[in-house]
């Protein structure tokens, strides 16, 4: 198979270590070809802590994705997630040295580099640059300034800050095990773009991915994201009360967590009891399921709070403002029995379990279509859309080649000045213009060429 056909998203998770290929079917679905799956060591609450142990991670899971497929993988899209990621709100404007003229790419691109400017905390670089709305001459509200009359262009941002030792770090295991990093992309928008649909944007949602170490918020309202935010806190949260609560090991309170755990525990009878094997030879231990519901519903309503802080922060509760499309969960943690009544009682909004099917193709495994890996089918349909931005541009530029090595027809002085119009007319095409995010792997890529 040609490497042009699929692509690869790469999900470096704090429990897990996902490597997803994938292809476009001829309607337009993604046909996932292999997934490989390894225990994420080396990483915590998503950010990288140990680089040979995340290294070995990666390469096992990228064998076990070449092996089911029978391909070889050579770059891939890796999601970037963790505590460190931040968002703030920023309003910029430039004016114009010819009113004259309609507004073009060009002045929007000036605008978005101008926030590039801004002062960040040492350490600290801007990840993503996302207009909101434009306002053209104080007239608010325009989605689209291209092609309008006016000399002060002015928009607000959504603007995604994280550490760029972390970002340069998951560059570095992804290099170090055999790979190009033909993208990076933050992990709340590929989810969004895995399981949201193109109404629910449009109406207002707020995306709760809850992961192992992490829970990754993002927040669209009229087709556009408005708030991103990641909650230090996930699954491993869970299961380490557990473990603490009920005195054994953490093999045991993940399996309780998802065999036996509720996040409601009214549901559970007082004379509910399982029984847990005790440690060489140790007299086994007997555990109340009302009581691990207990334990596991205090820390998930402190997750849901925490989260439902941001989305108030947002402004949810102003009429403009209100998400109608309500709640989607996602990720590992949106598995836990009952948690879909909890968030709706807590926040009062309408709620539903995102699964990243929509997008995939009818023969598709039921594994893939669960939660666990919404984040992973959302890197690869971005590798794919990069892929295809790519091949589009190279074709433009082939095409422009052929237009400048075109035979001049005819010699004669009288046809010379016609030509000369003829050739003036013809426009070249050009290739799409990278997005910042493209422009930031390039840089990193160079980054880590430069530092071996």
């Amino acid at each position: 198979m040609e490497s042009t056909n699929y692509a690869v998203g790469l999900d470096i998770g704090t429990t897990k270590i996902v490597a997803m290929i994938g292809r476009k079917n001829d309607y337009g679905k993604i046909e996932i070809l292999g997934i490989g799956k390894s225990k994420s060591l080396g990483v915590h609450r998503g950010v990288v802590n140990n680089i040979t142990q995340t290294i070995q991670s990666i390469q096992q899971a990228l064998e076990e994705a070449e092996s089911v497929s029978g391909l070889k993988i050579h770059d891939c899209v890796v999601g970037i997630a963790g505590q460190h990621i931040r968002s703030l709100q920023h309003s910029d404007y430039i004016t114009r040295s010819n009113s004259e003229e309609v507004i073009s790419e060009g002045d929007v691109e000036d605008l978005c580099n101008q926030v590039y400017k801004l002062v960040m905390l040492p350490g600290e670089e801007i990840i993503h640059v996302l207009p909101q709305e434009y306002k053209v001459d104080g007239q608010a509200e325009i989605k689209e300034p291209i092609g309008m009359y006016g000399g002060r262009l002015e928009a607000n941002f959504h603007v995604v800050v994280g550490q760029v030792t972390s970002i340069k770090n998951i560059g570095r295991c992804v290099k170090n095990s055999g790979l190009e990093l033909s993208g990076i992309t933050l992990e709340p928008l590929a989810s969004a773009n895995a399981v949201l649909s193109q109404e629910e944007k449009e109406a207002g949602v707020a995306l709760i991915d809850i992961g192992g170490g992490t829970t990754d918020l993002a927040i669209f309202k009229d087709g556009i994201i408005r708030h991103t935010a990641v909650i230090p806190f996930g699954g491993n949260v869970i299961t380490e009360d557990i473990k603490e609560g009920c005195s054994i090991i953490e093999k045991q309170a993940e399996l309780l967590k998802i065999k036996f755990g509720s996040a409601w525990p009214g549901e559970n009878k007082d004379n509910e009891i399982v029984s847990i094997p005790g440690l060489r030879g140790r007299e086994p231990k007997e555990i109340t399921l009302k009581n691990l519901s207990k334990i596991i519903h205090a820390r998930v309503v402190e997750i849901i709070e925490q989260v439902y802080m941001e989305i108030k922060n947002y402004g949810h509760e102003e009429q403009k403002k209100k998400l109608i499309a309500g709640i989607v969960l996602t990720g590992g943690g949106s598995q836990l029995k009952h948690l879909k009544q909890l968030v709706e009682y807590i926040t009062g909004m309408d709620t539903r379990i995102g699964y990243p099917n929509e997008h995939l193709a009818g023969d598709s495994d039921t594994d893939v279509a669960s939660p666990v890996y919404a984040t992973a089918v959302g890197l690869v349909m971005k590798a794919l859309e990069q892929r295809a931005r790519g091949s589009i541009g190279e074709k433009m530029e082939a095409e422009a080649e052929v237009a400048d090595m075109a035979p001049q027809q005819g010699t004669d002085p009288e046809n010379r000045g016609e030509q000369q119009d003829d050739k003036e007319r013809v426009v070249k095409p050009t290739p799409p213009k990278k997005s910042f995010l493209e422009k930031f792997s390039d840089r990193l890529k160079d980054f880590l060429d430069n530092a071996e």
